[in-house]
């Protein structure tokens, strides 16, 4: 019986062959978003990696200091959506010229990046880099890291553009899904997404 139990494991999808990509692009919000709706993908998750500290909290990353990125940890299934595919998905989606930043965020944090485990993702990597390069023929700043620990932000991140509860901003008393929307236009994320990629855009 247990070796038929592991038997089905092996070949039900979303379990037993389940992989990982770690990706930084800017506003972890936004990244998370942009994944949560790629067919094959299970979980995407908001936090932080890159850094020397353990367990950061958002207000540590923010100060600065720590070396940590904003990322997100997607979890899909290789039979549904390759890593390739990821990463084609992920360097349309940001501003991988942008060296200091992403869109309205600047600094070390919001830096774009793709954390790789193992010889296969960082080939994968190395060579989406690369592409991107080519189609737009410009310098690519995205940097291809080894990953390290990756630390989950507070519940408070986690799915931020679907959250009802209301908060104050700089627009007034607005729900959470309502302040993101209001953030990512006035960022200008999707609009420089488009600016830079024309019809090979993956903007949202």
């Amino acid at each position: 019986m247990l070796r038929l139990a592991l038997a089905l494991l092996l070949f039900l999808p979303g379990i037993a062959h389940a992989e990982k990509a770690i990706l930084a692009g800017g506003c972890f919000w936004c990244v998370e978003k942009d994944f949560d709706g790629v067919k094959g993908v299970s979980t995407v998750v908001s936090g932080f990696t890159g850094g020397k500290a353990d367990n950061p909290t958002y207000e540590q990353v923010s100060e600065g200091g720590t070396g940590h990125y904003e990322a997100v940890e997607v979890t899909f299934d290789p039979s549904v959506v390759s890593y390739g595919e990821i990463l084609r998905l992920f360097f349309r989606s940001v501003d991988p010229t942008d060296a200091d930043g992403q869109f309205c965020d600047r600094g070390d944090t919001y830096r774009s990046a793709v954390f790789v485990t193992g010889a296969a993702q960082k080939a994968a990597a190395e060579a989406a880099k690369a592409e991107a390069g080519k189609v737009l023929g410009a310098r690519i700043a995205t940097k291809v890291l080894t990953a390290g620990p990756f630390w989950p932000a507070d519940a408070y991140h986690q799915d931020y553009y679907k959250q009802s509860k209301v908060i104050l901003t700089r627009f007034g008393p607005k729900k959470k899904s309502t302040a993101y929307k209001l953030y990512r236009e006035s960022c200008g994320r999707d609009q420089r997404v488009l600016d830079l990629w024309g019809a090979e855009a993956w903007a949202h």
